[in-house]
């Protein structure tokens, strides 16, 4: 098992004005172990295959995690940030994630 210190992305749509709804980006740093660290190899209709993690995180939580955990959608890790795939919330004080393949959605600005 390995140390993990890293961002973990919390996205959130919220309501900006009556009836207009945005996606908030929240970043936060958090220290944990990484408990399981795979490689998988996902066909793709194209020459190469997608290369994509099966790994998993176990995070000490503070409380804005354990309020927010289901708005988690991706995590920093080895320079790259991966899609979380699932979150375990009942293991207080830490929280365990998997993930996938590369996160592609929105990022924190700035």
């Amino acid at each position: 098992m390995s140390k993990y210190y890293g961002k973990i992305g919390y996205v959130e749509t919220v309501e900006t004005a009556p009836d207009v709804y945005e996606e908030k980006i929240t970043e936060r740093n958090y220290y944990g172990d990484v408990v399981r660290n795979t490689i998988k190899w996902n066909p793709a209709q194209q020459v190469n295959d997608n290369v994509g993690l099966s790994t998993q995180f176990s995070v000490l939580a503070d409380s804005y995690a354990y309020e927010h955990f289901k708005y988690i959608r991706y995590v920093t890790y080895m320079g790259v940030k991966w899609e979380v795939t699932s979150v375990d919330p009942s293991n207080r004080p830490r929280l365990l994630m998997s993930i996938g393949d590369v996160y592609n959605g929105p990022e924190e600005e700035g």
